[in-house]
């Protein structure tokens, strides 16, 4: 079912929501006993003062108006008191259920595929994870509960007035279909709007999102008039979305205080005819009915709007529902008992094919075998599937066919958070998060104390440049660590790998982007690191690819080569070609 034509009458979804509310089941129906109550003493003021009018004109003793007039005051006072709980237990059950399905969303998003991201833009998820969980929170605190008390509210005032004066009801509700006809109009107006407005949001939040992270390229390329043009016409749409919401609301107000106007009056004139003809007063009934009138279309003013708050909440839960019902999910976790568990290193790739787009193959038939305490180089023209190999071998992405093997054990045996634990990665385009230098580099996790953190950094050789900084390892690098430079952001990262102590080391292009100096200090660093650990390395330097064990070549998805840089270079074959345009200096060696 798509969102254009998910409703309020989709149970199903709504059910589904109201799972989430199970936790909270005793508030729930607290709240729909107040609901109840509630409606059943609206009628009772129009009644008390239909008693007291009448009383007082015919003259009964001043106590006993009193008396009716304290009682009135009371039951307003309890009502103001039952209205309070009734709003406070809904918003309060409203931000519950969100806050649970929140992190339920989160957490899903947390452990889907990586292809999940390159084909949902960020904004998007944002708005599922933000804006539309908070439209669930209306279907609690606005929506389904206000709706049963208004309908409850509506249902005793009528009885009170048909029991009071069935002909003067049926007069005053003359008008009711014009109500009737508008509230559907408005309803499928504003249903409609809301949709548009939510579309609209979520484009916003995309485009947002994407172009604040790459506003680096914008600047760089002078093109902020030519983004600010494109944000004009999203922002537009956003803006013309929300004009028909307000313009329907414009109009459904005033009609029914129009309806309302002609009720009284129908009322007022039934009523004063009435009197004429049989010689009796009607003041007590004239009042009681307004005021029913009053109490009747207050609900009805805003049911039409309630009804398509829970409809936005039902379509907004079903983009919620689309995330975590999502199946391409991270990688299923197994039963096998892991924990104590480190890898010997021994890695083999066997007949793997990869793609990220069925139509187009990665990798074809990559097979391989890596020793433990081996180191593998891999090399090859960008776009040859250097990535894809270590991205497979950590399971970000999963292969379509072959076999990926770590100790002879295939990597899916393994839980997937030891086996991500048991292997480090350094890439070459590095992610910091907000916050100090010492929760980037161990990813807030409390167990990882201090002291091991400055024996890492210590080991790389950063420790004495940390405690230059501002607050030292407390340092705020601010979002995606923009107040280091390129180099110290990639030794924070290989500080990071270090202190993780992994069995295998992957190194995606570790140096690339990096100094002379501060690649001597991870040259030194990884020397070190590789001994005992089976490590992957895809470098564009030949100082990182002529100390591996072995070199892999790649090209177009496909192994080429494989061997040693003297049995390649002397094979004269596409490595040799390779450092030939790469690294002249080579061909000397």
């Amino acid at each position: 079912m798509s969102a254009s034509t998910a409703s309020f009458f989709d149970w199903k979804l709504l059910r589904r929501v109201m799972g989430y509310a199970a936790p909270y089941k005793n508030r729930f129906w607290i709240s729909v006993i107040l609901a109840i109550v509630l409606a059943a003493l609206t009628p009772l003021r129009p009644l008390l003062i239909q008693r007291t009018v009448n009383e007082y004109i015919v003259g009964e003793i001043p106590s006993m108006v009193i008396l009716v007039t304290m009682i009135q005051l009371g039951i307003i006072l309890v009502e103001t008191a039952l209205r309070f709980g009734f709003t406070f237990l809904t918003a309060w059950l409203g931000q519950a259920v969100v806050m649970d399905l929140r992190l339920a969303t989160y957490d899903k998003i947390l452990r889907l595929h990586l292809s999940q991201f390159d084909r949902t833009p960020v904004g998007t998820l944002t708005t599922r994870t933000v804006n539309d969980i908070e439209s669930i929170n209306d279907i609690f605190a606005e929506g389904l509960v206000p709706i049963i008390a208004d309908i409850l509210s509506i249902a005793c005032v009528l009885t009170y007035m048909f029991s009071a004066d069935w002909r003067l009801t049926l007069i005053a509700l003359i008008p009711f279909p014009i109500i009737l006809i508008a509230t559907y109009i408005f309803k499928e107006s504003i249903n409609r709007s809301f949709q548009s407005v939510r579309n609209a949001v979520a484009a916003l939040n995309a485009f947002v999102q994407e172009h604040l992270t790459g506003m680096f390229i914008v600047q760089a390329f002078a093109a902020e008039q030519l983004e600010l043009d494109k944000f004009k016409k999203i922002n537009r749409q956003h803006r013309d979305a929300n004009i028909k919401a307000i313009f329907a609301y414009s109009v459904f107000f005033p009609v029914v205080e129009i309806v309302l106007a002609l009720s009284i009056g129908l009322v007022v004139w039934y009523t004063a005819k009435e009197a004429l003809a049989l010689q009796q007063s009607q003041q007590g009934t004239v009042i009681a009915f307004i005021l029913c009138l009053n109490l009747l279309f207050r609900p009805l003013r805003v049911l039409a709007d309630k009804f398509n708050v829970l409809q936005m909440g039902v379509i907004a839960s079903e983009r919620v529902f689309n995330v975590l019902d999502n199946q391409e999910a991270a990688p299923p976790f197994t039963n096998k008992p892991l924990e104590n568990l480190r890898f010997s290193g021994k890695i083999e790739f066997e007949n793997v094919h990869f793609a990220y787009d069925p139509a187009v193959p990665v990798l074809k038939g990559i097979s391989f075998v890596a020793h433990p305490s081996e180191t593998i180089a891999l090399v090859g023209p960008t776009g040859s599937g250097k990535t894809s190999i270590t991205s497979l071998l950590t399971r970000l992405y999963d292969f379509q066919s072959g076999q990926i093997k770590i100790d002879d054990i295939p990597i899916q045996s393994y839980e997937l958070e030891t086996l991500r634990g048991q292997v480090g990665v350094v890439l070459q385009d590095v992610f910091l998060f907000s916050g100090s230098i010492y929760d980037n580099i161990t990813l807030r996790n409390t167990s990882i104390s201090r002291n091991r953190v400055e024996e890492a950094a210590r080991m790389i050789g950063l420790h004495d440049f940390i405690c230059s900084l501002p607050g030292g390892y407390d340092y705020d690098v601010r979002e995606r660590g923009l107040t280091l430079s390129l180099g110290q952001r990639q030794l924070l990262s290989f500080i990071r790998a270090l202190l993780y102590n992994p069995s295998i080391l992957i190194l995606d292009e570790a140096t690339s982007s990096i100094d002379s100096e501060s690649e001597q200090l991870i040259q030194q660093a990884i020397e070190k690191l590789v001994q005992g650990r089976t490590s992957i390395v895809v470098a564009h330097r030949l100082s990182t690819i002529r100390k591996a064990n072995r070199i892999i070549v790649l090209g177009k998805g496909e192994l080429l080569e494989i061997g040693t840089h003297a049995e390649l270079i002397a094979k004269n074959g596409h490595y040799a070609q390779l450092c030939r345009v790469q690294f002249p200096e080579s061909m000397g060696s």
